[in-house]
């Protein structure tokens, strides 16, 4: 807390999004910079040097950003922007959560498999159930994440899983509590952005 109460938002400053105008945290917004020869540069991480342009994790965002030319007005100057922008964008998150879903499971963060992620379940160590948006309904209901907010990832397909755990396919993965649960929660949140209609989670049968 600084001085006189003011609370300060822990992923720091406000930014604003060049086509909505909503301010707030890094949250839900992607960042983009100059690079060489005027191109805008999608950086994913946020640690690109260079003024930041921020725009809502949003193909509808992106699209009308690319679309009105909003990237020349942030930067003040003339830009270029990659055709196909939001397809990119969507792209760089998906490899950017396989990664952090990687890193969970070599550090013991993260199982796969209807068994473990039940037993975890049954421990009261998941935070987090992932599971394939392209898996059986039916079987996805098998297993129910943990109550609250952020509890839940449904943005990647069963290959795309597989990708994370070094298989060919994953339909359920499960993260126990720990920094790198919150990265895969809150970037798979900006992938789904990109994904329209997939991730809600199901709570019926077919």
């Amino acid at each position: 807390m600084a001085r006189g109460g003011r609370q300060v938002e822990k992923d720091g400053p406000e930014r604003r999004c060049i086509v909505t105008g909503t301010s707030g945290g890094k949250r839900g917004l992607i960042r983009f910079v100059v690079g060489p020869e005027n191109g805008i540069v999608p950086d994913i991480a946020a640690r690109l040097p260079g003024r930041g342009i921020w725009v809502s994790a949003d193909r509808a965002a992106l699209d009308k950003a690319e679309a009105k030319k909003l990237f020349a007005r942030a930067a003040r100057q003339a830009v270029t922007v990659p055709q196909g922008l939001a397809d990119l964008v969507e792209t760089l998150l998906r490899q950017r959560v396989i990664e952090l879903l990687s890193l969970a499971r070599k550090s013991g963060q993260a199982v796969a498999g209807y068994e473990k992620c039940r037993d975890v379940a049954l421990r009261g160590e998941m935070a987090v159930l992932v599971q394939a948006h392209d898996g059986s309904e039916r079987g996805k209901t098998k297993l129910r994440p943990p109550e609250g907010a952020d509890s839940y990832v449904g943005c990647l397909s069963a290959q795309e899983l597989g990708l994370a755990f070094g298989r060919d396919h994953v339909i359920h993965a499960a993260l126990r509590a720990g920094g790198l649960s919150q990265a895969v929660v809150e970037e798979a949140a900006r992938l789904q952005g990109l994904r329209l209609n997939i991730g809600g989670y199901a709570t019926g049968e077919d």
